[in-house]
């Protein structure tokens, strides 16, 4: 389990879901992520304070330790996981310095547009920290 309020390192996003049952949607995108060769032990949960009177937190975001595939190695597992999701579910990757990029079921269809969204995020990124030179 992660800390609550985990930072982020480079290499790392955090992934929220926006829509109904947003906290059971995470729970089964960290299963499915889980289930690749190449993110497995590479996902944990972040989960907010639980509010008083209350004996846990709410699981509120995952954090995803890039592999060697790079962002390659998330956005192909995860268009394959909104295969089966309702219309109404989006997931935010996002950058520690607040950069985002949302994918939702329609998008998830033209994976390679959404793999080259998040690249250009990252080779700015890479860029900024002189990586992508």
């Amino acid at each position: 389990m992660a800390d609550v309020g985990a930072g982020q390192g480079p290499g790392q996003l955090r992934l929220t879901v926006k829509g109904m049952d947003g906290e059971a949607h995470l729970r089964s995108l960290q299963q499915w992520l889980a289930c690749d060769d190449e993110l497995r032990g590479r996902v944990t949960w972040q989960y907010a304070p639980p509010a008083p009177g209350h004996m846990g937190g709410t699981l509120t975001a995952l954090t995803v330790i890039l592999g060697s595939g790079g962002i390659a190695g998330l956005i192909a597992p995860l268009c394959t996981w909104f295969t089966s999701r309702r219309p109404d579910v989006a997931v935010s990757l996002e950058l520690g310095d607040g950069r985002k990029v949302s994918i939702d079921v329609k998008r998830a269809t033209d994976q390679s547009a959404v793999l080259h969204e998040a690249q250009e995020l990252f080779r700015s990124l890479d860029s900024r920290n002189g990586q992508g030179e």
